[in-house]
């Protein structure tokens, strides 16, 4: 399975999310390639994606994805992303 965390310069507020998402599925048992990349680059970084963790404000620069869209609101809330990871991953 592969996960693609996406941010504005795919550098800082995607490494987080990245490292958060990892801690999270390690806690739900899940094996998974998590990656970073910027928004300019989502299309080719999240060609093969099942989910892509993103901000609110970057979801509509995404465009069309096969990949399950979660919008993470506190990238640092390992509970909110554990909720959401969990949704998405059914």
């Amino acid at each position: 399975m592969k996960i693609v965390a996406i941010c504005g310069a795919g550098v800082g507020t995607s490494g987080i999310l990245k490292v958060n998402a990892e801690r999270v599925l390690n806690r739900l048992d899940i094996d998974a390639d998590v990656t970073a990349s910027d928004v300019a680059n989502v299309e080719t970084a999240a060609a093969d994606a099942q989910v892509i963790l993103t901000s609110p404000e970057l979801v509509e620069a995404i465009g069309r994805t096969n990949a399950d869209v979660v919008v993470v609101d506190n990238f640092f809330d390992l509970d909110e992303l554990e909720r959401k990871l969990e949704e998405a991953l059914g």
